[in-house]
């Protein structure tokens, strides 16, 4: 499952070979560099590790120096690995999204979702409030009403839904058309929305 990490740009809209408007999201994917190589006979599972993003050196430890000078790059910000790949890479290679990706096929984002805060059951459950009469509040609008029965079973049960954090998840979105790519600027057009704000990191796959 070969992938690439980008940069989540933003939104906007394209028309398609059948003159409709669909939203789209834009994506600075790559290049990435390989900075590390795995195998089973080193660590028991065949993976590449990619990175992408430049970060100073002063914010980078000692280690993780140690580890980007093997492949003779820059310190990076973003790290990822990807298994179940096809063909071979070396320490230090480049990934583009046009050696990856072509125009018309379907993708996979991975992103961190926008964090909400503490938020109420309205906001994070979609509960109907005292329009709906449920949940058995009556005059409190947007209240969670009654969480439990009566002797029996004398407790809550584990999973109900309450208030609570809401947001900053690891969200997949599946199945995205990938409408343009833009090879000179690193950029790539997907169909639909990513998870994540502008200028957050995300995750193409195959």
């Amino acid at each position: 499952m070969p992938g690439i990490i980008g940069k989540k740009v933003g939104m906007t809209s394209v028309y398609d070979e059948n003159g409709k408007n669909v939203a789209c999201t834009l994506i600075q994917a790559g290049p990435c560099v390989v900075t590390q190589v795995k195998t089973e006979d080193t660590d028991g599972y065949k993976a590449i590790q990619v990175a992408f993003g430049e970060k100073k050196e002063k914010n980078t430890s000692k280690a993780m120096l140690g580890h980007f000078k093997k492949a003779d790059i820059a310190p990076k910000r973003k790290l990822v690995e990807f298994r179940d790949f096809e063909g071979e890479f070396a320490l230090g290679d480049t990934l583009t999204i046009e050696k990856i990706f072509e125009v018309g096929e379907f993708v996979d984002v991975v992103g961190t979702s926008k964090g909400k805060g503490f938020q109420g059951v309205v906001k994070r459950h979609g509960f109907g409030g005292v329009g709906q009469s449920t949940h058995g509040q009556h005059n409190r609008q947007r209240h969670p009403g009654a969480i439990g029965a009566c002797s029996y079973p004398s407790r809550v049960f584990k999973g109900l839904r309450m208030a609570g954090r809401t947001g900053n998840e690891r969200v997949k979105v599946d199945n995205l058309r990938v409408l343009k790519i833009y090879p000179e600027q690193n950029l790539i057009v997907v169909s639909g929305a990513v998870p994540g704000a502008k200028n957050s990191y995300v995750i193409i796959e195959k």
